[in-house]
């Protein structure tokens, strides 16, 4: 198809040439002749299934020609055109550059030389194809749809050499035989705890003389930090038709996908129902087994061609691919985001900006668990020349930064694609078919230098469970930045067995609030900090029943040292403990203030009185009855741990942690 699709580029550019008309340069007949056959020979050597141009005949005619007038240059530029679009690249740079020496002036519009920048970027022949591009630029003939292309050719060139005299550390290791096979994997795409990989297999199958490819997922499991055998995903999902580019959600629950039709355009198999060409279809865990997968709903999918699909860590943002054209021929592919609304559908999609989304084509997309981190290929940034990799980090106003090319040797001449990225951020995943794989193309890892690291993203999970029953409970949560009030995951533990988990990247203070029908809410801060060879933060969450006279602690409720005045990080709380009583309005609570020993007894009180008050006055002013509060002081006389407990503590650290266990806010349900 490629060649067919090139076949007029080659007549308009030779044709377009000044000279390129009778009498030819050479009065050579024998030369004539086999050139004139090789005009002709790759439409006649058309193959009939594929609709491939026979190019190669046409090169040997042309060798044939030249061997009779080695000064043809029409001969040697239809040569060099053939070999190009047959990417025989430094054949095509011979005889582009006899064409010009023979006779410099034959492309008034300086066609040629334009080619020949284009074969010199392809075999990295940067300082040639420097001089090609000046060349060019300096023809007050040449084309004006070509000059950014040229100057976009010159600025990768001079890029690229930059590059290799300061290449960053590289070492890829293939990641295995249990993972990688004599087929082609690639697109892996893990779970926020590194420790569950899918992928994409390309099986080969014969049936008589005829070859079938089928692209479907596999999974696999890092155990003791080696990845077992991969397994195939069930049958619904793998079905006979292509599954490919596979997003999982960080918790392993939820995949989304590329399915596309078959060649009459409609039909996705296994009743799948789409909107045209490629669309985005997700499934979900249910116990063990998956869900059929469905259109993603919404208007996220269109007519057009959407693919490589990256969904964010709290599930409601999604970046991929759309070609604005079938998958026949040319397509002009961007970034674009759609966001999940309240309804459980996906917002119309809008394009990335144009610092992104350059004038060619990006070709895959990856948003890190951290929220801020986008990497994507793009064959339109400066680069080595053809498909690179970049990396973009959004500022505090949600903007995205100029992209950051990932710099040689992860970017060479050829196409890079498809990074992944590890939660932690130092270790990248890609697709090659280099030397010393196990077949095809293989799944690769490697250090990603710093430079270009995310934010360290550990992961955060957690058990909601019956505290009476120890019954598994599928509980709602949301988690918040304290700092910002920004809810930053909004979601609910599995239905079956009550797990949660999401990442969150470091260094940050957080909020939890657990919610579940017939139960009184869970709250607890914490924070995201970095400890040695510390990948993730647990949490067991024991939910009280409605009906339970046991303390509950309001975590999420601060105050300044020695004062009574709430700070603004409690207001989140208490607002949904506001809504949470307004829901209720039979409950009646006691709010309790509670200090820890330290300090004067009657001061305590009086402070811890205060403080449950402030809680009180803040319930009341958000709608809550009089009827339905009430507040007191109980100073120290209640604490969580003892101080003879507390003193048996040597840390000093632990030991703080522990008065502040006692320093807390409650509320009681009341009869």
């Amino acid at each position: 198809m490629r060649n067919a699709l090139l076949l007029p580029i080659f007549i308009l550019f030779f044709y377009g040439c000044s000279t390129a008309q009778f009498p030819y340069s050479s009065s050579n007949k024998k030369a004539i002749h086999y050139f004139e056959l090789a005009e002709k020979a790759p439409k006649e050597g058309m193959n009939p299934m594929t609709g491939a141009y026979d190019f190669k005949s046409g090169i040997e005619l042309l060798d044939k020609s030249l061997e009779k007038d080695s000064n043809f240059w029409e001969a040697h530029l239809l040569s060099a055109e053939f070999n190009e679009i047959q990417r025989n690249y430094k054949q095509a740079i011979f005889h582009y550059n006899r064409a010009l020496e023979i006779d410099p002036n034959h492309s008034i519009s300086g066609s040629t030389v334009y080619h020949l920048a284009t074969c010199q970027m392809a075999t990295a022949d940067y300082n040639g194809a420097i001089l090609s591009c000046s060349r060019y630029l300096k023809n007050p003939n040449a084309k004006e749809e070509n000059l950014g292309t040229v100057r976009r050719m010159q600025d990768c060139a001079n890029f690229a050499i930059q590059a290799m005299k300061n290449p960053k550390p590289f070492e890829p290791k293939n990641i295995g035989p249990s993972v990688n096979t004599n087929f082609s994997e690639y697109y892996p795409t893990i779970t926020v705890d590194g420790n569950t990989m899918l992928f994409t297999r390309r099986l080969v199958e014969f049936q008589g003389e005829n070859k079938r490819e089928q692209e479907d997922f596999y999974i696999t499991h890092q155990i003791d930090k080696a990845w077992s055998r991969s397994y195939p995903m069930p049958r619904n999902v793998n079905t006979p038709y292509n599954e490919g580019a596979p997003s999982i959600s960080p918790d392993g629950k939820k995949l989304i996908f590329v399915a596309c039709t078959d060649e009459s355009g409609v039909d996705y198999g296994a009743n799948r129902q789409g909107k045209g060409s490629c669309d985005l279809f997700v499934t979900e865990q249910l116990g063990k087994l998956w869900s059929n997968p469905v259109n993603l709903p919404g208007k996220v999918n269109s007519t057009h061609w959407e693919t490589q699909p990256s969904l964010s860590a709290d599930g409601k943002t999604l970046y991929f691919i759309r070609g604005l054209r079938s998958r026949e021929g040319k397509r002009d592919s961007d970034i674009y985001v759609s966001r999940l609304l309240a309804d459980g559908t996906w917002s119309a999609a809008e394009p990335l900006p144009p610092h992104i989304n350059s004038n060619q084509n990006e070709e895959s997309v990856l948003i890190h668990p951290d929220g801020k981190t986008l990497y994507f290929a793009s064959r339109g940034h400066v680069g080595m020349g053809g498909s690179d990799l970049y990396v973009s980090r959004m500022d505090a106003k949600g903007n995205w930064g100029l992209p950051q090319n990932l710099g040689y040797p992860i970017n060479t001449l050829s196409d890079e694609n498809s990074l992944m990225v590890s939660p932690e951020g130092d270790i990248a995943y890609f697709a090659s078919d280099r030397p010393g794989g196990y077949g095809l193309m293989d799944i690769y890892y490697f250090e990603l230098p710093k430079e270009d690291q995310p934010i360290k993203t550990l992961y955060f999970d957690g058990f909601v469970f019956d505290a009476k029953t120890k019954k598994s409970l599928g509980a709602s949560f949301q988690l918040t930045n304290l700092s910002t009030g920004q809810v930053v995951i909004q979601s609910k533990a599995d239905a079956t067995d009550g797990t949660f988990m999401v990442p969150l990247p470091i260094n940050t203070d957080y909020a939890i609030e657990v919610n579940y029908p017939g139960y009184l809410p869970y709250s607890l801060n914490f924070n995201m900090t970095l400890k040695e060879n510390e990948q993730s933060y647990h949490l067991q969450i024991p939910l009280n029943p409605e009906n339970s006279s046991t303390e509950n602690v309001l975590s999420n409720v601060f105050f300044d040292l020695n004062q009574a005045k709430l700070r603004p990080e409690s207001i989140v709380e208490l607002t949904s403990f506001a809504n949470y009583l307004k829901a209720h309005p039979n409950l009646k609570i006691e709010i309790g203030g509670h200090t820890d020993s330290r300090g004067n007894a009657q001061d305590n009180l009086l402070l811890s009185t205060n403080r449950a008050k402030a809680v009180k006055d803040f319930l009341t002013s958000k709608g809550i009855p009089e009827t339905q509060l009430s507040y007191k002081g109980y100073g120290s006389s209640t604490p969580i741990m003892t101080d003879a407990a507390i003193n048996a503590i040597s840390d000093v650290n632990e030991k703080e942690k522990a008065h502040q266990k006692n320093r807390r806010t409650t509320y009681t349900l009341k009869p």
